[in-house]
């Protein structure tokens, strides 16, 4: 965070002098000290981060496969005659931890064409999908999988 804070603070200076430099260090220091003092923020925390970054790629990585895939599967719908879709409310329980997570995954369901997620509550998400296909395995996707590796991680930094 102390980095993020130095960076904005080049990027809205626009050139880089020892001055601005030296007061950039000062000010990012000060504000890292705040957040850690009173935003309930820690150095663990910000190496956790650290950890965390491969399995974030990963997951964007097959967010945006599965989105690719669920277009293809929502334009074959729609421009096969002969295939009719079959709308359905799909409803599935996950044994997610953190609320961060789930609300990961209902947004990732969500961006995913062919798939809402309608609600969630505690563990149970409503999804309505455009075809029954695309409800298939939702409880054991890869998502589920790759947030429940993020969350284990986050238990290691504890």
């Amino acid at each position: 965070m102390f980095l993020l804070f130095f960076l904005v603070w080049i990027i809205l200076n626009g050139r880089i002098t020892v001055e601005i430099t030296i007061l950039g260090l000062i000010l990012s220091a000060v504000l890292f000290y705040f957040i850690c003092r009173y935003m309930d923020y820690s150095i663990k925390k910000e190496f956790m981060l650290f950890h965390l970054i491969p399995l974030f790629f990963q997951y964007f990585y097959i967010l945006v496969k599965e989105i690719v895939k669920a277009n293809l599967c929502v334009l074959r719908i729609i421009t096969s005659p002969e295939i009719q879709p079959e709308p359905a409310l799909v409803y599935f329980c996950t044994d997610l931890k953190s609320e961060l997570s789930k609300v990961i995954l209902a947004n990732s369901i969500t961006l995913t064409p062919g798939t809402i997620t309608v609600s969630l509550e505690d563990n149970r998400f409503c999804v309505h999908c455009l075809d029954r296909e695309l409800a298939e395995g939702m409880e054991e996707s890869v998502f589920v999988e790759l947030l429940k590796k993020m969350e284990e991680e986050e238990r290691k930094w504890r």
